[in-house]
């Protein structure tokens, strides 16, 4: 009987080894396919299969919407510089009530929608959408302060994506040259261009957006480091449900209840002091 059990043992680790071998094979055989595929034709595979990033997306997402990526985001505060000077926020818990309302209610979920309304208008092809979301875009900016935040930012995106990563089909946003380029107008037409998914694009681009706003936060209130990533770590589950919401969304679906927000833009335009652009 120890025999038998120690020959079975035997033979399942045996049969375990020989399937993991046989997977590690074929992981070889399709990646050894992939490069003489690549050799013979000279084109690489697409940047993503599915929502799943690759190498080179998730390299793209993390270098365009880093904070060291030039585009000036450290500058601008959305009105968060207002509201700590008004009260309105004072602590980490008060910063993060904000940044929920305003992601879900306001200009963060209304800049994920323009953002994936461009994506798609950039892998149609479609002139006439990429005109309706680069409108609309503009049109749902409260504020003179929030028209220059988006806008100078959304330039120095796409004058710096273009010449260092440029991509097919960047003519579509440069028909529109007459009208103002909005931030995620200028981030989806790149990730539509270089081919990566929508999801992970958008749930990037959220996700950026709001540490930008909670570094505004912890300079004004101020906060410490651990604090903010506190922040950061609860707001979780509402970026990657309004990242799955816009992804689902269209123009129609653009809408602002945030008003304490926009009124904090409007006033910020005219503080006495100030240390950031908006």
């Amino acid at each position: 009987m120890i025999r038998l059990a120690i020959a079975t043992i035997t033979i399942t680790i045996a049969m375990g080894i020989t399937i993991a071998m046989m997977d590690v094979a074929m992981v070889i055989v399709m990646r050894t396919a992939t490069i003489m595929t690549i050799e013979a034709t000279g084109a690489e595979p697409a940047v993503v299969s599915g929502d799943d990033c690759d190498a080179r997306a998730l390299f793209r997402l993390m270098t365009w919407l880093s904070p060291s990526y030039p585009v000036g985001a450290f500058a601008y505060s959305s009105g968060i510089e207002w509201a700590v000077e008004a009260g309105d926020i004072h602590d980490a818990q008060s910063l993060r009530d904000w940044l929920i309302f305003t992601l879900e209610n306001g200009a963060g979920r209304n800049d994920a929608i323009i953002m994936a309304e461009t994506y798609r208008a950039m892998r149609a092809r479609d002139a006439n959408l990429m005109s309706q979301a680069m409108e609309m875009a503009l049109a749902f900016l409260s504020s003179r302060e929030r028209h220059l935040e988006t806008c100078a930012q959304g330039r120095a995106f796409h004058d710096i994506t273009c010449a260092a990563w440029p991509y097919e089909g960047v003519e579509l946003v440069e028909s529109q040259r007459q009208r103002d380029i909005a931030y995620p107008v200028a981030v989806g037409a790149a990730c539509a261009g270089h081919g990566i998914a929508l999801l992970p694009s958008l749930h990037a681009f959220v996700h950026a957006l709001c540490a930008n706003w909670i570094s505004a936060g912890v300079r004004l209130i101020p906060l410490g480091q651990t604090q903010s990533q506190h922040v950061l770590a609860s707001m979780e589950d509402s970026i990657a449900r309004i990242a799955l919401a816009a992804s689902r969304a269209s123009l129609d679906d653009l809408q602002g209840a945030a008003f304490r927000a926009d009124l904090a833009s409007m006033k910020h335009e005219t503080q006495y002091t100030r240390l950031f652009r908006s």
